[in-house]
Formats: structure tokens, C-alpha cells, sequence
């Protein structure tokens, strides 16, 4: 429950928001993406202490030019906000005027954050918490987003197949990824510990829930920290992980792009296993794996 005030502002269930809750339900949007809109729209009604009905494109210009001088936040971020904004005043509110007078930041390209296959190996080697270490394993092996991840559910685990079916991916696009022998080995033992029984990997308050993504978040930069890295960190960057030691391995980006998700390549494709070992030419090979995940 959320609270009104008088100034109407766009907290609690008040009219307007319960008319953006219903456009997203009816153009069918993740509940993530209505999460992230509405807390947008709900910050831009605070920082003017006013609903977002009685402001227009001079307001949003100015709140869009505060986050950018004051608040320092990205283009990726930027963007986000506009299309919060965009989605309230075109489709929520019926504004014509939005794309005409609301200008859209131009986004720059950058070359994604990368943790090597040696660092994975640390960080799965003084990981002592079964639970963390199978997470952390999951992601790395099947470059699964994190909400992908969270929604896994006991059932999706198609030994049988050797495939993990991920049900709603990116833009609820469902996608069938190969499991590796390696992978269901160390899940099993995961499973015959901690039991799941609907999602895979619950929330320890409902286990009726899947975990919070903050959470995950937090063990992946503890797990960092543990090693002593200086770089950040977060589930994501195990999926980039994947991605450059299948390339590494041979692997062709066309059979890369299908299995990590991309909306037009929705079917399946095998993916190579993420385990393994790392040969680096000279050096020794590095396992990429502890032999056996913490008991």
C-alpha cells in the first residue's frame, strides 16, 4: 500500500496510476518493465511535488536535463526514463505532443563488461556456500539473464533432453538452452540438499517466490570482494562471460546470438559447454570449475 497526499502527486493507487497499471497489462508487458515505468513516472511526480497531468514537455525537459547535470545518470538510464514518460503521456494520458517536442538521446554504443575464465574459476573455487556457488555456476554455464535465472523452475531442468526451457526470456520470448552434463551434475547436488520445490532457486522468506534479484546481487559482488577483484561484480557479467569463452572455444556468433536470447532468433540452438578448461597458449590449463561444488 502507498500513501496520497493533497498535492495528488503519483503515490499510492491513485487514478492515473491505476489507469498506467492497466495500459501495461493490456499491451501485456513484463512485470519488470511495469515496475521500472511506474517507479520512473513516480519519481518524476515527486521531484515536482505535482501529478504528472498538470506538467508537460516543459517539465519533462527540465527533469530529463536534471538527471543528466545533477543526477549523472547513463544514456542507457536516460532513456529508460523517457520511455516511462513516453509510455504515461502517449498511451496513458493520449498526448499527441511527446516525440514532437521531447527530444530522444542519441545511444552510444560500448563494449560490454568481461570477467576471463580464470577469475570465474576463483571465484567459484572460494565460494563456500552451495546455494551462491550454484547460482553462480548457472549463470556463468548458461548465460542466463538474471531474471531468467530467478524464474527457473524445478520442472524446466529437462534432464531428459539436456536442455534448460527458459519459459518467458527477454520480451516473454521462451527459448529451449542445451544443459551440460557437467551443469546437471553439480545441480543435482544442489537439489538433493536444499530440496526446491517449485522455483529452483526460492526466496528463503516464500518459498513460494523466486529469489530476489538483490540477492543474487549481493552474493555475486560478495563473491568478488572474497577474491579480491577490483571490478564490479553483478550476475551480468557472467552472461558476457559465457559468450567470450564460447568464442574462445569456436564457437560461430550465429550460434552464440539464438541461445543467449536475442527476440528474432527464438529457437533453439546447442549451446557448448561453459566448463571446461582454459588454455591460454604457454600457460597452464586453468579449470574454469571446482571438480565438486562446496557440501
Amino acid at each position: 500500500m502507498g500513501y496520497t497526499n493533497e498535492r495528488k502527486e503519483f503515490i499510492g493507487m491513485t487514478p492515473l496510476r491505476k489507469r498506467m497499471i492497466e495500459e501495461l497489462q493490456l499491451r501485456n508487458l513484463s512485470p519488470q518493465t511495469a515496475r521500472i515505468y511506474l517507479k520512473a513516472v513516480e519519481r518524476f511526480a515527486r521531484h515536482f511535488h505535482a501529478s504528472p497531468e498538470r506538467l508537460g514537455p516543459e517539465q519533462i525537459r527540465e527533469y530529463l536535463l536534471y538527471l543528466i547535470n545533477q543526477r549523472k545518470v547513463s544514456a542507457n538510464s536516460l532513456q529508460v526514463h523517457r520511455a516511462a514518460l513516453h509510455f504515461l503521456y502517449v498511451k496513458t494520458l493520449k498526448q499527441p505532443w511527446f516525440d514532437d517536442q521531447i527530444a530522444r538521446a542519441k545511444r552510444i554504443p560500448r563494449l560490454p563488461d568481461v570477467i576471463d575464465a580464470p577469475a570465474v574459476a576463483d571465484l567459484l573455487n572460494r565460494t563456500a556456500n552451495l546455494l551462491h556457488w550454484t547460482i553462480i555456476a548457472t549463470l556463468y554455464a548458461t548465460a542466463l539473464r538474471l531474471d531468467e535465472l530467478l524464474h527457473l523452475q524445478v520442472g524446466d531442468i529437462d534432464s531428459p533432453k539436456m536442455v534448460i526451457h527458459v519459459r518467458e526470456g527477454k520480451g516473454r520470448v521462451p527459448r529451449d538452452i542445451a544443459l551440460s552434463p557437467m551443469l546437471l551434475q553439480r545441480l543435482r547436488i544442489y537439489c538433493r540438499q536444499y530440496k526446491p520445490r517449485q522455483w529452483l532457486f526460492p526466496s528463503h522468506q516464500l518459498a513460494n517466490q523466486p529469489m530476489d534479484q538483490r540477492t543474487v546481487r549481493y552474493l555475486c559482488r560478495k563473491a568478488g570482494q572474497r577474491v579480491g577483484l577490483k571490478q564490479r561484480i553483478h550476475p551480468h557479467l557472467f552472461r558476457h562471460a559465457c559468450a567470450t569463452r564460447m568464442l574462445e572455444a569456436g564457437a560461430d556468433l550465429r550460434t552464440i546470438q539464438p541461445s543467449a536470447g536475442p527476440r528474432r532468433y527464438p529457437h533453439y540452438r546447442p549451446l557448448p559447454p561453459c566448463f571446461g578448461t582454459h588454455d591460454s597458449g604457454d600457460s597452464k590449463p586453468i579449470r574454469c570449475a571446482p571438480t565438486l561444488p562446496p557440501r
